[in-house]
């Protein structure tokens, strides 16, 4: 008997028992549907919080003093005073890998202009930052190297403080605020970059000299910190030791010694937020997975219950020339049927969900195809998989015990 024959009676048979058949498919549905939904979510995830992080810069990187022991009590990196300005100097003059430099030192205080006041962190940097950190001037100007040598209190704020200190929406700009009463004149404004990846406001900022903030208000002579661009993001590693060893050596450190000072990148937050999101989609959708594994057991029981009822239709079918194998791809056809069904109603479904998901709740989907491939092998397989045992049941049944059947 050929395959169309057999696919016609399979289908015949299946539409014999319309809603039984459905309620089958549900299972797959729902598990085809689910996974495809999760991975999108999953993947929607890992490429916003990789756009959030090039955003602020994938090929950045920092330099932070490191910690150490004193009579037994680890130091906060806080007060470590292990980077100096001439640091910064020496980085800026002999790495070859770096396309931007800037020192940053901060302090957190009251922003007050007229009535009204704002808590906030200003920021000690050079003119560098903005590449660094991918930010933008919308309006004014950003301080110069000349502002940075005779430490010019003048600053730069972001949205959230304009909004906080100046909310009848007038022009910031010349005008004079106070931080923790030392007088600053707005020369810019920052252009808005809203909330990033770990929640926080990206516009509550101020901006100022670093020298100014190292002499007028924290009186110190170190740095808190370094921020680098390296030239290409393929380069940051060969960028990481080479500051590594321009610091080593200003700092007369021994082969045997420990670094005094800490560089990360961007590439490490990348990574490590990457194999958090990956991790979590796996077990969503070994979670989701679940439902595929049921939705096989439920195939499995109705085909087995499909052999007992139409035994004698077997009998009959073997006694007038049907060959076992026959009998065994009829059943397999019928139970592929259900499953590649259920999985392309599923597939429809994922995607529907992944879209109506983004619509609702605003969250980044990525509907990937190799997830839909994926669905339909796992559909297939799961229908011969569980499909076979019953069907091999029914082809090994003796036809005359099989008419006599009752």
């Amino acid at each position: 008997m050929n395959i169309l024959n057999l696919l016609k009676i399979a289908i015949k048979a299946l539409g014999n028992n319309k809603l039984r058949c459905f309620l089958t498919m549900l299972g797959i549905i729902i598990g085809v549907g689910s996974v495809i939904t999760m991975l999108a979510i999953g993947q929607g995830s890992k490429q916003s919080i990789k756009a959030q992080i090039s955003e602020m810069g994938s090929n950045m990187i920092m330099i932070m003093p490191g910690t150490e022991n004193r009579g037994g009590v680890r130091q906060s990196a806080d007060d470590m005073q292990t980077l100096k300005p001439v640091d910064y100097q020496s980085i800026l003059d002999q790495c070859t890998l770096l396309s931007a430099v800037s020192p940053s030192v901060n302090s957190g205080g009251q922003l007050i202009y007229g009535a009204n006041n704002y808590p906030s962190t200003i920021y000690g940097v050079s003119p560098a930052y903005l590449e660094i950190r991918k930010l933008k001037v919308e309006s004014g100007s950003m301080f110069t190297s000349r502002d940075i040598q005779s430490a010019a209190k003048v600053c730069i704020l972001g949205k959230t403080v304009i909004d906080n200190l100046f909310p009848d929406g007038s022009s910031p700009l010349g005008k004079v605020v106070r931080f923790n009463k030392i007088p600053f004149t707005v020369i810019g404004v920052l252009e808005s970059k809203g909330y990033n990846s770990m929640g926080m406001d990206q516009d509550d900022v101020v901006l100022a000299p670093y020298s100014t903030i190292m002499k007028r208000v924290l009186a110190i002579d170190y740095i808190q910190g370094l921020f680098a661009s390296a030239i290409v993001e393929e380069q940051t590693e060969s960028a990481i030791d080479e500051i590594t060893g321009i610091l080593r050596k200003n700092h007369k450190l021994k082969e045997t010694d420990d670094d005094d000072f800490n560089v990360r990148s961007q590439q490490e937050l990348s990574s490590m937020m990457s194999s958090t999101s990956d991790m979590m989609t796996i077990l969503l959708a070994c979670i989701a997975g679940i439902s595929l594994l049921v939705g096989g057991i439920g195939i499995m029981n109705i085909m087995y219950v499909s052999v007992t009822e139409r035994t004698r239709e077997i009998g009959l079918r073997m006694s007038i020339g049907a060959r076992g194998r026959d009998i065994l791809a009829q059943f397999l056809i019928e139970s592929v049927i259900i499953s590649i069904t259920g999985g392309i109603i599923g597939v429809i479904l994922g995607c529907g969900a992944a879209v109506a998901v983004k619509g609702i709740l605003n969250w980044p989907i990525a509907i990937q195809g190799y997830s839909v491939v994926l669905s339909f092998l796992v559909c297939t397989a799961t229908g011969i998989f569980f499909g076979w045992y019953p069907a091999k049941k029914a082809s090994g049944l003796d036809p005359i015990e099989a008419i006599r059947y009752e």
